[in-house]
């Protein structure tokens, strides 16, 4: 496997365009699984096929085992990249799918036929090796396409937001089936997302990325309780933290506090205790089951946020209640 090292990369597309990604630098460390998240247009996707050599950098460099792969073709950079709409040979078997880059490659047969096995045993295809595509499901499709890219053995794998058009359970089950797949293999993986909560549960270092620029590169759990800037903070978690503007907990900073960091008291039960505390409105409630999140409006301020409380909540829409945040747990912008 190799290390992937990004130097001052750049990507304007027409001049006079806004950069579609700005002094890129980064290392991803050899066999290492990471993430660049963020939201629509902010450079992540343009990223990635840089890496693949499908964009060519207009500035900067990109080397793959310490070899310089800026202005090489995909062919000779070896890499493997998994996309969003599988990209399979309709007329070919899952068999056939699997073996036709190493065909080109004029693989030997036997080691073909190794590779072919030992990647259909590892993603449960072997009882579907000889069926076309149209009868699989979307999750065995992209079980293909991982597959596909397992057999050639590349330097590092690339996925391009390759859970997109899977609902939801499949999602959850493809992800299990790659975290698995990545330890087993210990290979380098780049994994492009829009989505923050795959970045969260996937990825051993996230990118967030903001208009083509890099915002913080972080573990996930550092990540999550120490963003680096407010768009981070509002970008990551489900709820995102919330952000009170100058002069709702402090008349001079702007606070950042998580959902399950803040407390709801009934203004009955001597409400208003805390370091910090505001009265506010209970607009909504969202039942979860385990949890409830609580939806209020601040009274005097133009602003609401969301409380993460353990099981059922208690309050009722427009019950006021003291909201107090625990400023321990809080981050300062």
């Amino acid at each position: 496997m190799a290390e992937v090292r990004f130097t001052g990369v750049g990507k304007v597309y027409a001049r006079g365009d806004r950069p579609a990604v700005k002094d890129f630098n980064l290392v991803v460390g050899d066999g290492e699984f990471l993430v660049l998240v963020g939201p629509s247009g902010c450079g992540k996707s343009t990223t990635l096929r840089m890496v693949a050599g499908l964009e060519i950098p207009t500035g900067g460099t990109i080397s793959i085992g310490g070899r310089d792969v800026t202005n090489l073709p995909p062919k000779d950079r070896d890499i493997a990249m998994v996309f969003q709409n599988y990209a399979l040979y309709p007329h070919m078997t899952v068999e056939e799918n699997l073996s036709f880059a190493l065909k080109l490659r004029h693989t030997p047969r036997e080691e073909m036929e190794r590779r072919v096995r030992e990647a259909a045993e590892a993603l449960g295809l072997v009882p579907y090796l000889k069926r076309l595509p149209k009868a699989l499901s979307g999750g065995q499709r992209q079980r293909v396409a991982l597959g596909r890219a397992i057999v050639r053995e590349p330097s590092v794998f690339l996925f391009d937001e390759p859970l997109s058009n899977l609902d939801a359970k499949m999602r959850v089950e493809m992800r299990a089936e790659i975290i698995r797949l990545h330890n087993r293999l210990r290979a380098t993986m780049i994994y492009v997302t829009h989505d923050q909560t795959e970045a969260m549960t996937m990825g051993e270092r996230i990118v967030v990325m903001s208009e083509g620029v890099i915002q913080q590169v972080a573990p996930p759990l550092e990540l999550y309780e120490k963003p680096a800037n407010r768009f981070v903070a509002g970008f990551i978690g489900t709820p995102p933290m919330n952000l009170f503007p100058v002069g709702t907990l402090s008349p001079v900073r702007t606070i950042g506090v998580r959902p399950e960091h803040l407390a709801l008291e009934g203004i009955g039960n001597d409400g208003g205790r805390g370091e910090g505390a505001v009265t506010a409105v209970v607009d909504f409630l969202e039942p979860l089951g385990s949890e409830t999140l609580v939806h209020v409006n601040l009274e005097h301020f133009d602003f609401s946020a969301i409380a993460r409380i353990p099981g059922f909540a208690g309050f009722r829409p427009g019950d006021r209640v003291s909201l107090v945040p625990d400023m321990s747990r809080s981050a300062e912008f």
